[in-house]
């Protein structure tokens, strides 16, 4: 009979702590460049952090160094948990030390801390704060800091020392990481996580580079970059990038680099080390690139026409009209959540189309949310052998994947992710129209909490109607906050990781 090695949970967990109060010092830095007054707030923060973490990791030392499967769902869950609650601590503190000053324009309760660091962690960049060029300089280094850190994921970076710690990092790679997909870019998982991390960091180090370069400053240049490599969304502008309409090169950037933070990591290493054949074989890539450039030439005849009108064909606008389509789509499919225009202002069918994204997602092992797109293409050829299958029912006729087979497993874990996804997304959109807008509203605000709902459990940001991408999520009652927030870390872990946490058989020694 194995019992859960919970030292080694508390251990980890604690190592995590550590990381997170690393990145909350860097703060420190920020505040005092800027002389925001600020640097007591996150020295305190860090402090707070960096005694609970280094408690956890220091009388747990001895724990045995092995991660079972259980222990790795828990590692993640726990760690994710007290991330996010150590994550709220400079905007508590900052409030404390400041009183209302700090957050002038903005609501400032317990809540809607809770909603933004949360938000923050697992990139969905649906903000509650309305007046965000209020807020001093290293706050919002934070909130796109929390974006950072949340995207590749804090136990994917454990994983890339996990060898100076004496741990082997498979179950937690995978309790983290619950996407179809299992390659890996070295046999060893460590060596993965490395070259994962490696190119994110140089991924986000030459986007700010670029940005810097065609027109942002570097302040800006560094949150933006922070937060669209990890398919975040949060900006430092009230309007987003609309406060860069006018600049062509920084929405071409920022659109190549959203593609980046939707695609495959592994993909993203073949094409560095030049082996496009193994790109080119890759059917979820494949179908990811056709989805984007297919709606996005969908979406810019009626953006084109909403635009200009009926005037006389100008390259110009038709350029115009492709970019402004491509950026939403690439932002929406990602889960980014950066805007450049209110796009559901041009047509009901321009609406549906990008509420339908929501449901798609990026690639599986990318920093973006969603259903991801392997999914999806598994359930469509499932669906397209049924149809052979009843043909041919004494026939043995797999679904393929990159030319190989896939096992039925596979095929019905999709499939009941798939349904789990769907039934979360209903049902919560019941709980949600109850708590939010209880029984006052009327049928006005059904199509909103649904986008709400499906927003959050997919983690892109913007809904539609009343919580569109020009509206920010203050509105919502504090129950509604709770509820999404539950939605947005769900999201996040793909479902699986968190709801094993409530099944009977998960604390059954065996």
């Amino acid at each position: 009979m194995r019992h859960i090695n919970k030292n080694i949970v508390l251990y980890l967990t604690g190592f995590l702590l550590l990381l997170n109060t690393f990145f909350m010092c860097s703060c420190i830095f920020i505040s005092l460049y800027y002389d925001d007054n600020l640097h007591y707030p996150f020295l305190i923060s860090g402090a707070i952090s960096g005694a609970l973490g280094g408690s956890m990791f220091y009388f747990n030392r001895n724990a045995p160094k092995k991660v079972g499967k259980r222990e790795g769902y828990l590692i993640v869950s726990i760690g994710w948990s007290f991330m996010i609650l150590t994550g709220m601590l400079p905007y508590l503190f900052s409030k404390a030390y400041f009183d209302a000053d700090v957050f002038a324009g903005n609501d400032i309760t317990f809540i809607n801390f809770l909603y933004e660091t949360i938000s923050g962690y697992t990139t969905t960049g649906a903000t509650v704060f309305d007046d965000i060029e209020s807020i001093p300089k290293s706050l919002l280094y934070w909130r796109s800091l929390t974006h950072w850190i949340g995207g590749i994921g804090v136990i994917v970076l454990t994983i890339a020392i996990m060898p100076l710690l004496g741990i082997g990092g498979m179950q937690l790679f995978a309790a983290e990481s619950t996407g179809v997909s299992a390659d890996k870019i070295h046999p060893r998982i460590t060596d993965t996580a490395k070259n994962l991390c490696g190119i994110y960091i140089s991924s986000t180090i030459l986007q700010i580079i670029l940005l810097y370069i065609f027109g942002m400053n570097g302040f800006d240049a560094i949150n933006h970059s922070l937060s669209s490599i990890s398919s975040g969304g949060f900006s430092t502008k009230n309007n987003s990038i609309l406060a860069w309409e006018d600049n062509i090169a920084i929405q071409y950037i920022l659109t190549f680099f959203m593609i980046i933070s939707g695609t495959n990591f592994i993909v993203l290493y073949l094409i560095l080390q030049r082996n496009f054949k193994k790109v080119f074989r890759n059917d979820e890539f494949k179908w990811y690139l056709g989805i984007i450039f297919g709606a996005s030439l969908i979406i810019s005849v009626p953006m084109y026409f909403h635009s200009f009108g009926k005037e006389v064909f100008q390259f110009a606008f038709l350029e115009e009209s492709f970019r402004l389509s491509i950026f939403h789509v690439v932002s929406i499919l990602t889960s980014t959540g950066l805007i450049i225009r209110d796009y559901t202002v041009i047509s009901p069918f321009v609406t549906l189309l990008f509420f339908s994204l929501m449901f798609i997602g990026g690639s599986a092992g990318s920093t973006s949310g969603g259903v991801k797109v392997i999914r999806q293409v598994i359930l469509l050829k499932n669906s397209w052998m049924e149809f052979k299958r009843i043909l041919h029912p004494h026939a043995i006729i797999p679904v393929r994947f990159n030319g190989r087979a896939i096992s039925q497993n596979i095929v019905y874990n999709v499939m009941a992710f798939f349904i789990l996804y769907m039934f979360i997304w209903i049902s919560s959109s019941v709980l949600f129209s109850l708590l939010n807008d209880g029984f006052s509203e009327g049928y006005d605000s059904i199509l909103s909490g649904l986008s709400v709902t499906a927003s959050a459990i997919g983690n892109i940001g913007p809904g539609i109607g009343k919580y569109g991408p020009t509206s920010t999520m203050n509105e919502l009652s504090d129950s509604a906050k709770i509820l999404i927030g539950f939605l947005m870390i769900l999201g996040r872990l793909e479902i699986f990781t968190i709801l094993i946490l409530f099944t009977p058989s998960f604390w059954k020694n065996n």
